[in-house]
């Protein structure tokens, strides 16, 4: 019987990246065979899927509440065809719900949103990883100002989700330099942050979550994290996951920026 399914830190690319061409073609492709692989990789399959997105910003953190939320296209200037793609996946009220009740108990205010769909962050990287969009889905907003501590309280009230086979996912990126990631500027900063977030990541989750707080002295940090809504779901995934160790799941090096996933419990 499962005692407590893990929460994930994932990447989830730069748009639609992954259903459209690159030069060179192999831009994407190691992230791409990592994200279609992270429900493998699970003890048990998710009875249901929460997904904290780094492209959802609210006064409160708020949830998707709708039965059958749309997709939310929210990337520019990308082929035709990308703005077509499906993931039909069901929402889930009672799980939203859910969320809203964890959260409330802790002392954090939350709203409720029955007609926002699922936005790049959460469908991009579902898309790949589970194509039959056959798990019930919810999104989690972040909370306007991106305070560390903050998320990673959010993460800790969310926490008894995860006995409940509900799959916890921050999905962001651990280096978010946009020019550096699509080629047009050099990555600086990207193997420095990438060091440090790796070292602090794999330490004792003590250790781990004190140095998440104070991630803006990290080296390289404010070349890596212009601003951090990127790195914000990984607060509430450590904060899911307070007191168990992190693994390193995914390295890879993108346009020359080092990128990185992890997998908590």
């Amino acid at each position: 019987m499962l005692t407590s399914m893990p929460a994930l830190f994932i990447p989830h690319g730069g748009g639609p990246c992954f259903f459209m061409e690159w030069s060179p073609p192999d831009t994407w492709a190691n992230m791409r065979r990592f994200l279609e692989n992270i429900l493998q990789d699970l003890p048990e399959r998710p009875k249901a899927i929460l997904v904290i997105s780094a492209h959802w910003e609210a006064e409160k953190p708020t949830v998707t509440s709708q039965k059958n939320p749309p997709l939310l296209y929210d990337y520019h200037g990308f082929p035709p065809h990308t703005y077509e793609l499906e993931w039909p996946a069901s929402g889930s009220p009672e799980l939203a719900s859910e969320v809203r009740n964890l959260l409330q108990d802790a002392g954090i205010e939350t709203g409720n949103d029955p007609k926002r769909g699922f936005d790049h962050g959460v469908f991009i990287p579902l898309k790949l990883a589970l194509p039959a969009a056959d798990i019930p889905t919810v999104a989690l907003s972040l909370k306007s100002g991106l305070d560390p501590q903050l998320h990673f309280d959010i993460g800790a009230a969310l926490a008894p989700l995860r006995k409940q086979e509900v799959l916890i996912i921050g999905s962001g990126l651990s280096y978010h330099n946009v020019g550096a990631l699509m080629g047009r500027v050099p990555p600086k900063g990207a193997a420095e942050f990438d060091a440090w977030l790796t070292d602090i990541m794999q330490a004792d989750p003590a250790t781990r979550n004190t140095a998440l707080m104070r991630w803006h002295e990290a080296p390289g940090a404010r070349l890596a994290h212009p601003r951090e809504e990127h790195l914000t779901p990984v607060f509430v995934t450590a904060g899911a996951a307070s007191g168990e160790a992190a693994v390193k799941t995914y390295a890879d090096v993108v346009n020359g920026a080092a990128v990185s996933a992890f997998r908590f419990g």
